[in-house]
């Protein structure tokens, strides 16, 4: 059996586990929502535990909170964020929309754990630290938690989303590079078209990352104004003056970005336009990985009967019945998470359209999703790029014979002899089953030394 303690809130008295160092706010939203299994992320927890101790040393510093107290919250949420209290947040995302829960199951574990540090004990009456008037001093949630958010958001893109994406855009730069000299057959409409180098059909994918990576960059100057300080509304009511860019300042040196107050505080709480914006970027960046990566297992599509230009590495058996079959299983793993992303997309933007007046009430399943497509992503490049891209070989066999069988070869004759006469030729071509050089003369439309010196394969890119 649990033991339990008595905690109390302006509600009256609730129980909780004795070991728990959550207070009654906590336990209330455990007993009022039960809605899944997701929990809030760590990431937004160890970030509030960020803005806490930012909080406790601006207060100190503007002579509102002693250092005493500062210097206890401060090492408590520390622990919070090296992960020590971890099972002491249990609330999930599905909650109140602002956070209000978590913010104060933050609050609440910061005071209570405090008063064990300074020697006291959870069944004490009165505290040492209060929750609200002292952890919570100069703070709203309405402004706590859409900071933590920001935080924890820009911190995954800069620290993991970013860094994978731009070795898998590098990856694409190298295989341009060592495929350039390649020749083969273009295609549009999924039908021969005219030659490229194998080379440049992977810039294209270079290209569409690099653009993409540079979409989520410009993202992160929005992402980076932060509403600390705004409190209930964005007026900033009961804080000192100055609070908000000291906070702030004290928020940059312990996590080591760059972070500034929000230009305006109230388009920061009352929209999360931030985040649609970010997550724009993110599902730019899924939209450009699927054609990439259906191109890229379309042109190893095969081995026989297929494309069968490139070659992909071989990671495992493909087939519970057919043996020897091997699949372009990392193709399918990066298209379903970019899937996955547009689908967080969606969500993410139905909920930036549903600030009503001074607040945002989405905000718990905003910062969710978000974080869930910025690790998808990056676990996926790493995965993509390790296990297939790194691994690409060319097929020279089949690239040749494609090559040299396409009837667009004969788009080099038109300024020579004209549209209408090279359609000739590529009809005649396709339906006697003639090479276009057979076809041409058999149409006395020009000679064997006049094709061979206008159709130059290497001429044509």
């Amino acid at each position: 059996m649990i033991k339990i303690r008595k905690e109390s809130d302006s509600m009256g008295t609730v129980e909780v586990p004795e070991t728990a160092y959550w207070g009654a706010q906590t336990q209330r939203s455990i007993m009022n929502f039960k809605i899944g299994n997701i929990p809030m992320p760590q990431e937004v927890i160890h970030m509030l535990a960020v803005v806490k101790k930012s909080a406790a040393y601006a207060n100190c510093d503007l002579g509102i909170l002693p250092e005493e107290k500062r210097d206890l919250i401060a090492q408590v949420c520390d622990e919070i964020i090296e992960g020590k209290l971890n099972e002491h947040f249990p609330l999930v995302i599905w909650q109140t929309g602002s956070g209000t829960q978590s913010n104060m199951n933050v609050n609440e574990v910061v005071a209570n754990r405090a008063e064990v540090l300074k020697g006291g004990n959870l069944h004490s009456s009165t505290r040492f630290i209060s929750p609200n008037d002292d952890v919570n001093k100069s703070q709203s949630t309405n402004d706590v938690f859409p900071t933590a958010m920001r935080l924890a958001s820009y911190d995954v893109l800069i620290k993991k989303t970013i860094p994978a994406l731009e070795k898998l855009q590098q990856e694409f730069q190298s295989k341009e590079k060592a495929f350039q000299d390649i020749i083969k057959i273009g295609r549009t409409h999924l039908m021969d078209a005219t030659p490229l180098s194998l080379g440049s059909e992977f810039s294209a994918f270079a290209s569409q990352l690099q653009f993409g990576i540079q979409a989520l960059k410009n993202t992160l100057t929005h992402l980076s104004q932060l509403p600390v300080g705004g409190t209930a509304v964005g007026t900033g009511l009961n804080t000192p003056k100055g609070y908000d860019s000291l906070s702030v300042s004290y928020i940059n040196k312990f996590t080591n970005h760059v972070f500034a107050p929000a230009k305006n505080k109230y388009e920061a709480m009352a929209s999360q336009d931030a985040f649609v914006e970010t997550s724009g970027a993110l599902k730019q960046i899924a939209v450009s990985l699927t054609k990439i990566a259906n191109d890229i297992r379309l042109l190893a599509s095969g081995p026989r009967c297929g494309l069968g230009e490139i070659d992909l590495p071989q990671n495992e058996p493909g087939s519970s019945i057919m043996p020897g079959k091997v699949n372009p299983t990392q193709c399918e793993a990066i298209t379903m998470v970019c899937a996955q992303v547009i689908g967080n997309d969606t969500a993410i933007t139905t909920a930036g359209l549903q600030g009503h007046l001074q607040l945002n009430v989405f905000m718990p399943m905003i910062v969710y999703n978000l974080l869930v497509s910025a690790h998808l992503l990056a676990d996926a490049c790493h995965s993509f790029r390790e296990n297939c891209v790194e691994g690409i070989t060319p097929n020279l066999k089949n690239i040749a014979q494609h090559l040299n069988q396409s009837l667009m070869l004969v788009t080099a004759l038109s300024p020579h002899i004209g549209y209408h006469n090279a359609a000739n030729i590529a009809q005649h071509a396709y339906h006697k089953n003639l090479t276009l050089e057979e076809a041409a003369i058999d149409l006395q439309l020009l000679t064997k030394e006049q094709f061979e010196e206008w159709v130059k394969v290497d001429e044509m890119i």
